[in-house]
């Protein structure tokens, strides 16, 4: 008897379980009652519902309209606004540590702590554009499978630059020969660009410019058309470093796809855009990155702001805060040029953008201490406004543009089947960028993953 009754328990165990419904349908989210802004441009969505499945997003709409499925689990977003994942076409990762630069610092724990950085800075994917070692490829397959935490990874390999040529160092350190590679002839170009293909790269970069006239050389033609014939043979785009106007029409004449800096030295002219135009390439301004040569020591009152005080290490807050060390950079003679090049590469943006050129995000943020992951790229957006883009339109390029830029059509816009990477902010701002700035909570790949930025340590 007692056999027949333990039969029986056994077989109705199962039907009793899922007769019972689960509280909450697994892998079911609705973020409910927030404004929207998509990344595709338009007028933000007021008091909308975006349901999230199992890292992607089944349906956005308005909350009045869209359904919810009834075991949902409901999170309440009322008065926050979402944005997209901002995306970085333009980073660097492992070549700073604190206040020193070097490549002794291309280290699992302090690559994934950048990338958590980035992460709880609302950039939920990172284009490390060169300077890597070999160690990339195992944390864009981890990054990419969402086994380590922070933002999404991608990445140029090494890259290619110039005998005693540009990159010059890091900071006075020569860059390892694991980081860049400099070949002396066309077959030693052709030769690199085959291995960082063999190693799955997922664009190849090159130095052509001399660095402001600071370095002897700059790239040999039949090194960097070597570089382009082949990556573009093997199926893979060439993202170039660049200064100046006449380099930048060099490199796209030549069939470059990316010019990875704005031009600084002068006003770009209907040649430069028309030759952008035909080519379809790409333009990422990097506004940020020669005003970060002297803001930090202009603006001592941001280090009072929960915003900078947590994505800046302690080595570099003592930097920022000794006087000596502020003195000397507003004195610096190269502080007013970069004030120049900031200025031009602001109208420069303008008059490309208005043109139909197409645009990227980037900031070169993690190439140097004063590049800060994070900081970085919310000021890239700030700038970006001044320079006469509107809010949405600098967010457009952050998101839908930046994730098109790399070929990622699964995200940069909230939208159906689109994975689920978006900032949960305080403030609205379709109507001032700076909100950008109140991080409320970030979900990537459909889950939460870091609140408000006091809850990160650099």
């Amino acid at each position: 008897m007692k056999s027949h009754a333990l039969l029986f328990s056994l077989l109705t165990a199962p039907l009793l379980a899922s007769a019972a419904p689960p509280k909450t349908a697994p892998g079911v989210v609705a973020l409910r009652g927030a404004r929207l802004i998509d990344g595709q441009g338009g007028a933000p969505l007021e008091d909308s519902v975006v349901v999230i499945q199992d890292g992607r997003i089944l349906a956005v709409g308005p909350a009045s309209s869209t359904t919810v499925p009834a075991k949902a689990r409901v999170v309440d977003y009322q008065g926050k606004t979402l944005i997209p994942g901002l995306i970085s076409n333009h980073s660097h990762v492992g070549v700073v540590q604190g206040a020193d630069m070097g490549a002794g610092h291309y280290t699992r724990a302090n690559i994934s702590r950048q990338l958590r950085q980035y992460e709880a800075y609302g950039i939920t994917t990172v284009m490390a554009l060169g300077l890597n070692g070999p160690l990339l490829q195992q944390l864009r397959t981890q990054q990419h499978a969402g086994r380590g935490p922070g933002a999404d990874l991608f990445g140029a390999e090494r890259g290619i630059g110039v005998p005693q040529g540009a990159p010059p160092t890091l900071g006075g350190r020569p860059v390892g020969e694991d980081q860049l590679a400099r070949p002396e002839t066309a077959e030693q170009a052709r030769q690199a660009v085959r291995e960082m293909v063999a190693r799955k790269t997922d664009v190849v970069k090159l130095w052509l410019d001399d660095f402001g006239g600071s370095l002897p050389v700059k790239m040999k033609p039949d090194i960097y058309q070597a570089v382009i014939d082949e990556a573009h043979q093997r199926g893979v785009r060439v993202a170039a470093h660049i200064h100046d106007l006449e380099d930048a029409k060099t490199i796209v004449r030549a069939g470059a796809d990316i010019v990875a800096h704005g031009v600084r030295d002068q006003p770009v002219d209907a040649e430069f855009i028309q030759l952008m135009k035909e080519r379809s390439a790409w333009y990422v301004p990097t506004l940020s990155l020669d005003e970060a040569t002297f803001i930090y020591a202009e603006r001592p009152e941001w280090m009072a702001e929960p915003f900078f005080q947590h994505a800046v290490q302690p080595a570099l807050r003592a930097q920022f805060a000794d006087p000596a060390w502020v003195e000397k950079t507003r004195a610096e003679p190269k502080a007013e040029k970069a004030r120049k090049a900031v200025a031009m590469n602001q109208r420069n943006l303008k008059a490309l953008y208005d043109a139909g050129v197409r645009i990227g995000f980037g900031t070169d943020s993690g190439a140097t201490p004063l590049r800060i992951p994070g900081v970085g790229e919310h000021r890239e957006l700030a700038l970006m406004t001044e320079a006469g883009l509107t809010p949405l339109q600098a967010l457009t390029l952050a998101t839908r543009e930046a994730a098109t830029l790399l070929g990622l059509e699964d995200r940069g816009v909230l939208a159906p089947g689109k994975q689920a990477d978006l900032v949960v902010l305080d403030g609205d701002p379709s109507t001032d960028i700076s909100r950008t700035k109140t991080i409320h909570a970030v979900w990537h790949r459909g889950k939460q993953v870091s609140g408000t930025v006091d809850t990160f340590k650099p």
